[in-house]
């Protein structure tokens, strides 16, 4: 005996996807594959925080450490162009 697969969103969510579209004059497709695309984004961004903070803890490098250290990287990028 087969159960039905679960629906992608319940349908109060698809219901306000289609009002959302609607108002904009889009395709509810379009308004899903929109927020998709920003919440795998924001998925991808947050695990280069997360991997640059680990870096970051490894080195022993801390948050007021970081303007000091971009200045020096600008002044030495900044000598190598002379």
């Amino acid at each position: 005996m087969a159960t039905e697969p679960k629906p992608l969103m319940s349908d109060d969510l698809l219901h306000q996807v289609e009002q959302t579209a609607r108002a904009q004059n889009r395709e509810p497709a379009q308004v899903v594959e929109e927020a998709v695309g920003r919440y795998l984004a924001s998925q991808r961004l947050a695990g280069f925080a997360e991997r640059m903070e680990h870096r970051a803890r490894e080195k022993g490098i801390r948050e007021e450490d970081v303007g000091r250290l971009v200045e020096e990287v600008r002044h030495e990028n900044e000598a190598r162009r002379r």
